[in-house]
């Protein structure tokens, strides 16, 4: 249960949009005793977030171990001025998700989520669409072959702080103004 219930958001529209339009996403995974905290690119497709990588290297041992993840995007809209100095606050809003980060192992929806991921970075780029053997056999220039992740959420909290126009904080404000 969320703490600050009065900033949680559950509109599902809301949420999917914010996810299919965030750009960076963090990938939070449980390393032994340790956190290990990853910012990736990713997409929002068919209620998962897919995500790549290589085959090989930590992220890929340590989601072997243990592929609990929880992910999550954020974005910052700006600091909410108030004379009170307790009271200023940012305009945000943030989603986390939870789940399995598993592999993806069918060259079909891996595939799919790759070209995804090509029509959000870089829409309208390619003229065609992106062959299944190119994912298929790519490597890195570290010679790693292409792993695709995807996380089917088994929770989605979302938390939004919205921007109030009159007291977005601008260079020159001052708590004078505002008294």
């Amino acid at each position: 249960m969320m703490r600050q219930q009065k900033m949680e958001c559950t509109h599902s529209a809301k949420i999917n949009q914010f996810l299919s339009q965030a750009r960076t996403g963090l990938l939070g995974l449980a390393d032994g005793d340790f956190p290990y905290v990853i910012p990736l690119n990713y997409v929002w497709w068919d209620s998962k977030i897919y995500f790549h990588g290589a085959s090989e290297g930590r992220k890929t041992e340590v989601l072997t171990a243990n592929p609990n993840a929880c992910f999550t995007v954020c974005e910052e809209y700006g600091t909410i001025a108030n004379p009170v100095p307790a009271k200023t606050d940012t305009a945000y809003f943030s989603v986390l998700l939870f789940g399995k980060a598993l592999p993806v192992t069918d060259l079909i929806e891996a595939t799919a989520a790759m070209q995804q991921m090509l029509h959000k970075y870089v829409p309208g780029y390619y003229s065609q669409p992106l062959p299944s053997a190119h994912v298929e056999k790519y490597r890195s220039s570290l010679d790693s072959k292409t792993r695709v992740y995807a996380i089917a959420p088994d929770s989605i909290t979302a938390k939004e702080n919205p921007v109030d126009p009159m007291m977005s904080f601008y260079n020159g404000r001052t708590s004078r103004i505002d008294s």
